[in-house]
């Protein structure tokens, strides 16, 4: 019979199998951090357990890390939250990569690149953005606190087998269309909910010329299409990326593991729920305007006022959009100023993210009027875009340099937006106060935000640069 990667995914971690019930899942990998994880110890005190398996856990610092003074934690909750995480692996033996560690980063960036991430696992994370993991060819999705708790003291979970999508994505990009891009378009031609109650498999020409940068980010905003998880076929790009990762399997080890990982592919008479087919050579640079990731144009575009289509409730979202964010519908993309561009987050804080951003504002100035920060997504992506020299190429350009965590994607540290005021960010999520309260956040690639900051507002950054002096980069990661 054949079988989707997705079916050869779940079916082969399947421990308990009943008719009308969910699955019982065994679960390879369990990320944590400090928000999600506290009161899933707490519940394994109070029922007097233990962690089942801790050598199958992975621990780090991110969301509420300060990117400046990073040992000072001024808020007394997110310090609470880091010091628990400490006491919580130091008891149950779990191995966690801490403020003091060379390894700490944000924990989708982290994971693939120290080799925890590995095509064929199921991985969870008490974060939603977990489904990044899936772009090498791994069952990744997010879990609830309670979820954490069950895979805590059993190394398992029980799911529903959702359904199967498949979104073939076929031909070449245009100039300075990246894979922030074509995510943001699929959402904004197709919807939030395109993808609910499914796992979405990207494939396709254009995904598998994709690095595995590029792939990560496609699979970490499929979230924001509503899907439960997404996932990328491995491929040799993906065997690259992962040979010589520490955790990663070594010598005669890892060839039996590619040509094992080389069979989860689908089969080609597999088949899908749905199918969806899209044409590389239409997506152009894209710019949110609104308060989720369906409110997406093209950098050329102009603010709806009023569908005449549109139900009532359509209409009131439409409203509400344009209110929260200061507009009357009629502007055109490239007249919006922003006060903020940020580089980071888990979607665009990898090597290869900073090396673009860099190609656009090398020798130029950051406008007086903008405030723009890089933050690298791990201390290694911080340590390799040094020795390369980038940092230097921010600072020189008006830039703040920054030591890693989550920064200004959400409004849980000290990088927040003010009230009023607009951000031009790489980060997943421009929901209403997600980068401060009243903040107006609108998502764009590295080198759209690169090209905001240069210019105080949005611009088609396919006009910055000649062609010959802006290359897509596929470099393989640290």
């Amino acid at each position: 019979m054949s079988k989707t990667i997705i079916d050869k995914l779940w079916d082969s971690h399947v421990v308990v199998n009943e008719e009308n019930k969910p699955d019982l899942l065994y679960i390879d990998l369990h990320l944590i951090h400090e928000v999600t994880s506290p009161q899933a110890f707490a519940g394994l005190r109070e029922k007097n357990r233990t962690v089942r398996r801790p050598d199958l856990c992975f621990a780090t610092m991110d969301h509420n890390i300060p990117t400046i003074d990073r040992f000072n934690i001024k808020d007394e909750t997110s310090r609470l939250q880091v010091e628990t995480l400490e006491k919580n692996c130091e008891e149950f033996g779990i191995q966690l990569e801490g403020l003091n560690s060379e390894q700490q980063g944000i924990v989708h960036v982290i994971g693939p690149e120290l080799g925890l991430t590995l095509p064929g696992k199921t991985i969870v994370c008490g974060d939603s953005h977990t489904s990044t993991h899936g772009a090498f060819g791994a069952l990744a999705f997010g879990i609830g606190t309670s979820e954490v708790e069950h895979v805590l003291a059993t190394q398992t979970l029980w799911q529903n087998k959702p359904k199967q999508m498949k979104v073939n994505i076929e031909g070449d990009l245009g100039f300075g269309v990246t894979a922030k891009d074509v995510i943001l378009w699929f959402i904004a031609k197709f919807g939030t909910n395109v993808g609910t109650g499914s796992i979405i498999e990207f494939s396709g020409s254009t995904v598998r010329g994709f690095s595995m940068e590029e792939r990560m980010t496609l699979c970490n905003m499929s979230i924001e299409a509503g899907a439960k998880a997404s996932v990328i076929a491995p491929d040799e790009t993906t065997f690259e990326y992962i040979q010589g990762k520490r955790y990663a399997p070594e010598n005669q080890d890892f060839k039996q593991s590619c040509e094992r990982w080389s069979k989860l592919a689908s089969d080609p008479e597999a088949k899908f729920d749905q199918v969806i087919e899209i044409d590389a050579s239409e997506i152009e640079p894209m710019v949110t305007w609104g308060t989720t990731p369906s409110m997406c144009l093209p950098v050329s575009g102009v603010i709806p006022v009023k569908d005449p289509l549109s139900t009532n409730e359509e209409e009131q979202a439409l409203q509400n959009a344009l209110t929260y964010m200061g507009f009357n519908g009629n502007e055109r993309i490239e007249e919006i100023s922003v006060q903020h561009v940020f580089i980071g987050s888990c979607t665009n804080s990898r090597l290869s993210d900073l090396i673009e951003a860099s190609k656009v504002v090398e020798g130029s100035k950051v406008h007086p009027d903008v405030r723009a920060i890089v933050v690298p997504g791990s201390q290694a992506v911080k340590r390799e875009a040094e020795t390369l020299g980038l940092h230097q190429i921010f600072l020189d350009a008006g830039f703040e340099w920054r030591e890693s965590g989550c920064s200004m994607c959400l409004g849980m540290n000290d990088d927040i937006v003010p009230e009023g005021e607009r951000c031009a960010s790489t980060s997943n999520r421009n929901f209403a106060g997600r980068q401060g309260k009243g903040a107006r956040t609108h998502l764009v690639s590295p080198i759209m935000a690169a090209a905001a900051a240069l210019k105080g507002k949005f611009t088609d950054v396919r006009s910055v640069l000649p062609v010959k002096e802006l290359e897509v980069n596929r470099y393989a990661g640290v």
